[in-house]
């Protein structure tokens, strides 16, 4: 009896991605590849794949990361400035609601995009796929990280 070995050709390793490239591709709302395709077809949904360089990008998934962070954000600069105002000229609660609370749903709608984008260039560049378990090389041949498809 004797063993048969089958030598495989060496996997060549993947490229690497530059983090602070990539986020500062998504930070502008464009592919975290190329930086010339947009990143998003509706406010915050993922285009499928870039116009620009066909990088497939529907497997990245951002969930409830950007509002943590846009909430992170948001609540120190809206803090400080009631706070600074209040000190200062001590107005009528009804001004603090009138300047405030449009003041935090504007920053709030307009960091979410921009924020998102950050973060899914950082999962791009780290090559993590949405967090569903899927690999580099899983995702290039195809194969489902969670068994076969159930009819």
């Amino acid at each position: 009896m004797t063993a048969h070995f089958h030598a495989e050709a060496p996997e060549a390793p993947l490229a690497a991605r530059s983090v602070p490239d990539a986020m500062k591709r998504g930070l502008m709302l464009r592919c975290p590849a190329c930086g010339e395709g947009k990143l998003f077809n509706a406010y915050l949904k993922v285009t499928p794949a870039c116009a620009a360089c066909g990088e497939e990008l529907h497997h990245q998934r951002a969930d409830d990361a950007p509002p943590y962070v846009v909430i992170s954000i948001v609540a120190h600069i809206v803090v400080a400035a009631l706070m600074a105002v209040e000190l200062s000229y001590k107005p009528e609660i009804w001004v603090h609601l009138v300047m405030w609370i449009p003041l935090t749903i504007v920053l709030s709608l307009a960091l979410l995009p921009p924020v998102k984008g950050a973060l899914v260039g950082l999962q791009w560049a780290l090559r993590m796929h949405g967090f569903g378990g899927s690999t580099d090389e899983n995702h290039l041949a195809g194969a489902n990280p969670n068994g076969p498809a159930r009819p």
